[in-house]
């Protein structure tokens, strides 16, 4: 393969590889900007795990909906097996755990978990690789990496699996039992072996025309500013419960509107970026508010917050330039 080839295909998938843990830590507002080489140790677990499941799923031909539930895996074995957050009742100082969704028969908390999983699967994982597949729209569908780099990928991922259990376990001292590890084991497969088992078959198109990208856009914004925005906002334990309740809501009327949308003439890629967008966007505004891990200088914090802000926001616009000059015809979610 010529260097310009192989630049050309290898060039996105750093990119992914780079902006998954910018979106899902820093972007976030979890780490400050004076952690940013934290982030960078941080980009085999984050980037390896959001390549390794692009990859995975353009190589076996399967689109979206095997990679929201390979997300979902993803998320589950970050913050179960990996850092055990979920079970942790002393994490990083904070119990998480005990509050009004607390439910002492599994030793989780509902919206602990909710939460999770949409930081995970929507903003870790999925954002990202919209936005790099926005990038490259004539290759959004295809693997980037040939087999060396996808074991490279997958051998990454580990490393970063197992600088964080490590890690984490070294600072935290805490172990969950094998009954945890192994209920979180039966859901993490389930949600593997189902990601390859729904989409095979393309599904029929609706009439009518599908939204302009602007307003699915700003749906996607409207419904995740509605679920994160108050849940960094509202610190009450009454609020638990709504917002588990506000989660299910966004999290269905958002899969039902986003797989109905896509069924309708003139669905492209560039509504797939839209919806990305929107998400990325509400992370944007709501990591103001967000205290990072690691507590210091306000002032800094600000700054970090501007700084990746506007970051995102040129990330989208290059990002918004490719796929609408590359715009092309109906193309459903299945891929």
């Amino acid at each position: 393969m010529s260097k310009p080839r192989l630049r050309r295909r290898i060039a996105p998938a750093l990119g992914l590889f780079v902006l998954a843990p910018f979106v899902g830590e820093l972007l976030l507002g979890n780490l400050a900007i004076s952690e940013f080489g934290l982030a960078l140790l941080l980009a085999p677990l984050y980037g390896g795990g959001a390549l390794l499941i692009r990859e995975t799923a353009r190589r076996a031909g399967r689109g979206w909906p095997t990679m929201v539930l390979l997300a979902a895996a993803y998320a589950l074995v970050e913050e179960g097996p990996v850092d055990q957050l979920l079970w942790n009742d002393a994490y990083a100082g904070h119990d998480l755990l005990h509050g009004e969704s607390y439910l002492p028969a599994i030793g989780m908390n509902v919206e602990l978990t909710v939460t999770i999983l949409a930081l995970h699967t929507v903003w870790s994982i999925c954002v990202p690789i919209a936005i790099v597949e926005a990038f490259v729209p004539d290759r959004r569908t295809e693997p980037w990496l040939g087999v060396p780099g996808f074991i490279m990928t997958a051998l990454v991922y580990l490393g970063g699996v197992n600088l964080v259990f490590w890690g984490t376990l070294a600072e935290e001292d805490f172990m969950a039992s094998q009954l945890q590890f192994a209920s979180i084991g039966v859901v993490i497969a389930a949600l593997i072996v189902l990601a390859f088992r729904v989409g095979r078959d393309p599904r029929p198109p609706l009439p009518g025309p599908a939204p302009s990208p602007w307003a699915v856009g700003a749906a996607s914004l409207i419904g995740t500013s509605a679920f994160w925005g108050p849940a960094n906002l509202v610190t009450a334990d009454w609020y638990e419960w709504v917002n588990v309740a506000v989660w299910c809501v966004v999290a269905v009327a958002g899969t039902v509107l986003a797989l109905r949308w896509s069924r309708m003439d003139g669905w492209s890629p560039v509504h797939v970026f839209a919806l990305a967008a929107g998400a990325t966007l509400t992370y944007a505004w709501t990591a103001f508010p967000v205290q990072p891990e690691t507590p210091g200088s306000a002032t800094l914090d600000l700054v970090g917050n501007t700084v990746f802000a506007a970051v995102a926001v040129l990330i989208l616009i290059g990002a918004g330039r490719a796929v609408t000059g590359h715009a092309g015809g109906t193309v459903a979610l299945d891929h």
